[in-house]
């Protein structure tokens, strides 16, 4: 069955009166004129202010924007092209930088180049430490807590730790390097021997001995006596450190202090006496603490400038420089049975306190480890004769590629 519509335009079921209504309407809709049309102007008018309305903010904006950029490129638009630098400019520019500045020297950039990776290393026996562990428990029970000793406290462990003399150093069947070995002794006061440490040569650079002093009393910088004293290169970002074996040799206790200052107890990871390598651990480390980069000692020949860096007699951290004076060296100390070879000799000054410390090319790469200055005399300072062993060799000691 078919719906009906619900809206038709029939006529169907309407009254005679709808019909005529509707009829009447239709007629004056055909009667009256067309609606006028708006003018162009207009039409276009409306249009852009509805727009307008629409986007008011983003218009803002950009206006913004135009009103800071046109003004600079017309200014720029009506300025003339810079003219074209000639050659003699450029090198009368380069001559007068280089007459009225004053540019960094080329040792001191390599120095800078492992500042950052340059540690002190300080051995102690076991008398130093328990007198440092009484000077703190003093003070912890004065201020009821634990704290840094003192100038009383650190006179106070001066004064025990010398009160006991350690035992006379090392074995005679050690090699022992003249700085070492001639460096004036307190009577009854050598460098103890530890059995818990493997035994190497002893004195490359060698360590301070208790009761050296200076003329006021006091050991380097008036710290507290240590056994030893010698420089380290970080060589690993978590605080792995390499130095020479007689730095740490005979040590309860190894302490090392950063480039900012900051100290940390050390422990030993590996000993290798045909080296005279060590590498230790810091057990607390400054943030963003760099490795040295490490370089191939291949590559040097005589005359190739060197810089080395470490703490000799406890000062620095010291710079001196100098030239490689030959390669493939060996030392072998007087009363040594041990013989290191492939060494680099060098003649930047190295004194005790150096050992361990890093000698670094113009390049900022560390190519060997200081370890020894020969002298034939009984004075034990540096003449002129250096030895490190090439990070090669201390690289394959500790079981690390240095590249």
């Amino acid at each position: 069955m078919k719906k009906a519509a619900l809206y038709s335009s029939s006529e169907q079921g309407l009254t005679p009166l709808q019909r005529e209504r509707r009829a009447a309407q239709m007629a004056a809709a055909a009667a009256a004129p067309p609606p006028l049309r708006e003018p162009w102007r207009t039409r276009v008018r409306n249009r852009v202010g509805g727009f307008v309305q629409r986007r008011a903010r983003a218009l803002m904006v950009l206006g913004a924007i135009l009103l800071a950029v046109v003004p600079v490129l017309l200014y720029r638009a009506t300025q003339p092209a810079p003219p074209e630098l000639t050659q003699e400019q450029l090198d009368n520019a380069v001559i007068h930088t280089l007459e009225t500045q004053s540019l960094p020297s080329r040792t001191a950039k390599a120095a800078e180049a492992v500042r950052q990776s340059v540690v002190r290393v300080r051995g102690y026996n076991d008398e130093a430490v328990k007198a440092m562990k009484d000077a703190q428990e003093a003070r912890k029970g004065k201020d009821g807590k634990k704290g840094p000793p003192g100038a009383a406290d650190q006179k106070k462990a001066q004064d025990q730790a010398r009160a006991k003399p350690a035992p006379k150093g090392p074995s005679k069947d050690l090699a022992q390097s003249p700085l070492g070995r001639d460096l004036p002794k307190s009577p009854g006061k050598d460098q103890t021997k530890d059995k818990d440490i493997a035994k190497a040569p002893k004195g490359p650079a060698g360590p301070l001995k208790p009761g050296e002093k200076e003329a006021d009393g006091k050991d380097a910088e008036g710290e507290d006596q240590a056994i030893s004293t010698g420089t380290g290169v970080v060589i690993l970002e978590s605080g792995v450190i390499l130095t020479n074996l007689h730095v740490v040799q005979g040590a309860k206790k190894l302490s090392v202090t950063f480039y900012d200052g900051m100290e940390s107890e050390a422990d030993i990871v590996g000993l290798f006496p045909e080296n005279d390598m060590a590498v230790i651990k810091a057990r607390k480390i400054p943030d963003d603490l760099p490795a040295a980069t490490l370089g191939a000692s291949g590559r040097l020949k005589p005359g190739d400038e060197v810089v080395a860096v470490g703490f000799p007699f406890g000062i620095g951290p010291s710079v001196s420089a100098g030239v490689v004076s030959g390669l493939n060296r060996e030392f072998r100390s007087p009363k040594g049975e041990r013989t290191l070879t492939k060494l680099i000799q060098f003649d930047a000054a190295a004194n005790s306190g150096n050992s361990g410390g890093p000698l670094v090319t113009m390049d900022g790469e560390v190519v060997g480890i200081v370890t020894a200055i020969l002298n034939p005399t009984r004075a034990g300072t540096f003449i002129g004769i250096g030895f490190a062993v090439t990070i090669e060799g201390a690289g394959a000691a500790v079981g690390i590629a240095p590249f």
